[in-house]
């Protein structure tokens, strides 16, 4: 698994969770975004943070919640956002699928080679394809919230 953090600003670097790796509640806000997302973001955005996640179980865990609304005053809270849309998720919507064509170009041989392959891709993403992704989150907004 793969985890990264996304702006108009700039991107984190990719974080890998190591293969065995259940990521629960206490994995994802003690390690992954105590140690990790959270510190990553406020290197490249400062203070001010506007977080949005998906509604994986560990993303909706009482305590993960409790962290970003302290931490990321700016937070969407699951309430306020559908509880699984990938159309909502410029990640999901653009920039891994993008990644996917590039990712697939030549045949991975293996896990190493993945994650490697993984960085490059990432590493060489535009910045205009994070905000052109950004851009387009504000036009589907309007348009997911009436079919709700």
């Amino acid at each position: 698994m793969v985890s990264v953090g996304e702006s108009k600003l700039v991107v984190t670097d990719l974080i890998f969770v190591n293969p065995g790796i259940k990521v629960h509640r206490e994995y994802y806000r003690g390690v992954l975004l105590s140690q990790e997302l959270l510190p990553a973001i406020r290197e490249m955005s400062g203070d001010f943070v506007v977080c949005q996640q998906d509604s994986a179980p560990a993303h909706r865990a009482r305590d993960a919640l409790q962290l970003l609304q302290c931490d990321a005053p700016e937070f969407i809270a699951p309430d306020l956002r559908p509880p699984n849309s990938p159309d909502l998720n410029p990640l999901d919507y653009k920039i891994w699928g993008t990644m996917q064509q590039r990712m697939y170009q030549r045949r991975i041989r293996d896990i190493a080679e993945l994650k490697e392959r993984l960085i490059d891709v990432w590493d060489g993403l535009q910045q205009s394809v994070v905000d052109e992704a950004i851009d387009e989150w504000r036009k589907r907004l309007p348009a997911c919230v009436p079919v709700k």
